[in-house]
């Protein structure tokens, strides 16, 4: 098992959108979304929410590294619709990332099963036996000096999805701490971000498109 630090940035959570059903933010990179195990991890997203606006319920989650949109229900009703949505693939989620090095192809498709590395969680890695099917859209934006700017698209939810498959395709994403070796650790942050979430409204079934700017 691998123990990362925890030192949570501190401020406000930053509001993108607020009505009676749902509350979206733009979650800062290096807090948890939800409180981790042990002393030390109870300090999170949802605890600060929650510390102002008690019926904050979660939704889903995004990496402790990973900044960018998430959302949150305010209503029972509301959770649950919203969470039927990410379960059913309802949703269209666009991340930016920074990789390391220059793809071969300018888009693509990784569909490589994923799960748990026990011995080294919370890390994953790829499984063709027991791995869950996961599956990542990802297309180059530009290159920027020796690494690439992406837009990756997962087709699936599978934890650490985007950093594993961009790790198996030879260009990990910069910053990571888990997975990211030499000059591609040598980064203030994980250059991953959810800019984009496309959703229905869980009361009127309104198409709604949220975004965070991307802040590298």
């Amino acid at each position: 098992m691998i123990v990362m630090p925890y030192n949570p940035p501190p401020g406000d959570p930053v509001i993108l959108y607020q009505d009676d059903d749902l509350l979206v933010i733009d979650k800062a990179s290096g807090l948890l979304s939800v409180p981790g195990k042990g002393e030390g991890k109870q300090d999170s997203l949802i605890t600060r929410l929650q510390a102002v606006l008690p019926q904050v319920r979660l939704v889903h989650r995004l990496d402790c590294d990973t900044s960018g949109v998430i959302i949150f229900g305010l209503t029972p009703q509301a959770q649950a619709h919203l969470g039927q949505q990410f379960e059913h693939r309802k949703t269209q989620k666009r991340y930016v990332a920074l990789i390391a090095g220059h793809p071969a192809e300018a888009q693509g498709r990784i569909d490589l099963p994923l799960c748990v590395d026990w011995p080294n969680r919370p890390k994953q890695h790829v499984d063709h036996e027991i791995g869950k099917p996961a599956q990542t859209d990802w297309k180059v934006l530009r290159p920027e000096g020796e690494n690439t700017r992406v837009v990756l698209k997962p087709l699936t939810g599978r934890s650490h999805q985007l950093r594993v498959h961009m790790l198996e395709m030879g260009h990990p994403i910069l910053g990571d701490p888990l997975y990211a070796t030499g000059a591609a650790l040598e980064h203030p942050r994980l250059m991953l971000h959810a800019e984009e979430l496309r959703l229905r409204h869980p009361m009127t079934g309104a198409a709604l498109t949220f975004r965070a700017p991307v802040p590298f």
